[in-house]
């Protein structure tokens, strides 16, 4: 409804002016949306906006289809007030299974998320990379875009190296019961102490690195077993975190299929072009960029950035819509990967760069074996889950306890990292993150919990979508933006606009019912607000899922 509504207006406007723009802006608190179109008329008209404000407002009063709907002139703006029949088909329509699902689109998306190292296992730093990426992967789907999701896997790099040299000469077997992800970190944190104390070994490492570039099947053989290992466990921790990759894409395809050395035989004959006979690099000073970007070392074997070219000349090829998830630490290089891209006739991707979470204990490096992995985050909030729903609901069994514990623990996690915009820096706050009473996941999941547990007490009840009280019609004017604030999460790619939605509407729901009678009304009254509260709950439900959060119906 509220697309169809604003639609309405927008015609009614540009029959009244006959300007192509309504100049459509948020109401705030006295309107549901309001037009600033008199502005523009004013020069053109010759007529103070105020007195184009409200000749506008008389003659779209007069307009059938304002029938229902309140227009006012306010000063120079003019406001709209949906009315009725908009509360009635907004309750209604989010009652139904996909609510806030968007109209079909033919734009082919695709979004690259964590792609972190596979050196050991993900830490606090890396996922918020992963609960962005998952979280704009579910809008979009939402939103009716084709999508897909991929890891961009580094299975050659100067990293996986010194891991495949640890495994061949350091002797540290797995131990009984170790998640894969861990083993490997112990593996390249010694090798990296082993390296520091004998520089001597990075030789061994050089050599490792150009027999990969260069196909040596053993070599080959020894990269892939020690990638895929950590993997498996990178793997289980993004399962955990409600996150599956559609395809894992490994860098050493576009060095295999040729790709790379195309791509490199392209940027060899620009301007910017430097090879010094040490380094290929190019020279993009005239982009804003002092340092060189290097492409190939003085050995002959690639760098990443090589590799990441190839990779996004062909995500431009296959997919119309490309959005990468990085961290701020890779502005630099993506700024020059973009640079780049363009000189050579190429598309380059969007890039969400996001600011860093982290825990009171401070920063986090795997090489120097200084981290909280995400597996032991996980472990954490729900040993603390666990302890806060058995205090609400001992009379459950242990395995229900359990289970509730897990799912509010997993949503605390993802919801305490995508509330707050990816411009920020956040730290994780273990007791915010968990509390019942205040804007948490737990807090919204405990709002869809108790209008579960209303219609669950309810039994059967008419449709009917009559609203007067100033709480019902609050709600129900939030209920029907659902769809709109979905579409600006993929246009702008700002997910944490869905969470501040679904808080907002978990506040909305608890003052209602605080001030609202529903199972003691009666007669019609009963039924509209029980319509109200199941069109809430489907809305918070729908909202939760795209945010990869569990949509409980106890807790």
């Amino acid at each position: 409804m509220y697309f169809e509504t604003v639609d309405r207006i927008s015609r009614m406007l540009k029959a009244c002016t006959g300007e192509d723009e309504p100049f459509l802006v948020d109401g705030g608190d006295h309107a549901d949306i309001a037009s600033t179109i008199a502005f523009s008329l004013a020069k053109k008209e010759k007529k103070a906006p105020v007195q184009i404000a409200a000749d506008l407002a008389e003659k779209i009063q007069a307009m059938p289809e304002a029938e229902g709907m309140g227009v006012l002139a306010v000063g120079p703006y003019l406001n709209f007030t949906f009315g009725a029949e908009y509360l009635a088909g907004s309750v209604a329509a989010a009652q139904s299974p996909g609510y806030g699902d968007l109209q079909k689109k033919h734009e082919r998306v695709l979004i690259e998320h964590t792609s972190a190292n596979p050196n050991g296992p993900l830490h606090v730093g890396h996922i918020r990379n992963t609960v962005i990426g998952d979280s704009l992967v579910r809008a979009f789907r939402k939103a009716g875009y084709p999508s897909e999701v991929q890891y961009y896997l580094n299975d050659m790099g100067r990293q996986i190296a010194i891991v495949v040299w640890g495994l061949q000469n350091l002797g540290i077997t797995r131990n009984e019961g170790e998640k894969p992800d861990h083993y490997i970190a112990r593996v390249y944190i010694q090798a990296n102490r082993d390296l520091e104390a004998d520089p001597s070994i990075g030789s061994e490492i050089e050599r490792l690195m150009r027999e990969i570039e260069h196909g040596e099947k053993k070599t080959e053989a020894s990269f892939r077993e020690a990638v895929d290992t950590c993997m498996e466990g990178i793997r289980e921790t993004l399962l955990a975190l409600n996150t599956v990759h559609d395809r894992i894409v490994r860098e050493s395809t576009f060095v295999r299929i040729g790709d790379m050395e195309r791509a490199l035989a392209a940027l060899s004959r620009l301007d910017e072009a430097e090879n010094d006979g040490e380094l290929f690099s190019l020279n993009l000073t005239e982009y804003g960029f002092e340092k060189k970007y290097i492409l190939r070392r003085a050995d002959g074997t690639s760098v990443y950035a090589a590799r990441d070219i190839a990779y996004h000349i062909w995500k431009d090829r296959n997919y119309d819509r490309v959005i990468d998830v990085l961290g701020a630490d890779h502005k630099l290089i993506g700024g020059q990967l973009c640079a780049t891209l363009k000189l050579m006739g190429e598309r380059p991707p969007e890039i969400l760069h996001f600011e860093f979470v982290s825990l009171p204990e401070g920063a986090m490096s795997t090489r120097a074996g200084k981290f909280i992995t995400a597996d032991e985050l996980i472990e954490e909030v729900t040993v603390r889950a666990l302890e806060e729903v058995t205090k609400r609901r001992p009379e459950l069994s242990d395995e229900e306890r359990a289970a509730i514990a897990r799912s509010v623990a997993i949503g605390a996690i993802r919801y305490d990292i995508i509330r707050v915009s990816p411009e920020k820096s956040t730290v994780f706050d273990w007791k915010a993150a968990l509390d019942f009473e205040r804007q948490s996941a737990p807090y919204i999941q405990y709002a869809h919990a108790r209008a579960s547990s209303i219609l669950a007490k309810a039994g059967e009840f008419a449709e009917v979508y009559e609203y007067e009280d100033p709480h019902e019609i609050a709600l129900a004017k939030a209920i029907a933006r659902f769809p709109a604030i979905l579409d600006a999460v993929v246009a702008d790619l700002r997910p944490h606009l869905l969470a501040t939605y679904i808080r907002d509407l978990a506040d909305l729901f608890n003052t209602f019912y605080r001030f609202v009678p529903v199972l003691k009304a009666e007669g019609r009254n009963r039924d509209a607000r029980l319509c109200l509260v199941k069109a809430t709950k489907n809305t918070l439900k729908e909202g939760l899922l795209t945010l990869g959060i569990d949509a409980l119906e106890s807790m």
